[in-house]
């Protein structure tokens, strides 16, 4: 999984929020925000190949979580963000 080209992190108002950048994401017309967990790790795999296993080894090693509920929620986040089209498998 990776996430796509032309999406980028920024903060607004305090926010941390994912907006579409130039020509490939001209059809993204909205802003996600994202929690402090997910800026993390949206800044852990920018411009890189990963699995929810990858974010769940991430998670562990920053959090007090067991490996069990952080790949529960790893892979979550993997399909809200493939479903949002962020990321692409």
């Amino acid at each position: 999984m990776k996430i796509k080209k032309g999406f980028v992190l920024r903060s607004i108002c305090g926010q941390n929020v994912i907006s579409g950048e130039g020509l490939e994401q001209v059809n993204f017309s909205k802003l996600v925000t994202l929690n402090e967990t997910a800026t993390y790790l949206w800044k852990e795999v920018q411009d890189k190949e990963f699995t929810a296993q990858t974010l769940a080894d991430l998670m562990t090693d920053r959090y007090e979580v067991t490996a069990e509920r952080a790949l529960a929620d790893a892979q979550a986040l993997c399909d809200q963000w493939v479903e949002m089209g962020l990321a692409e498998a």
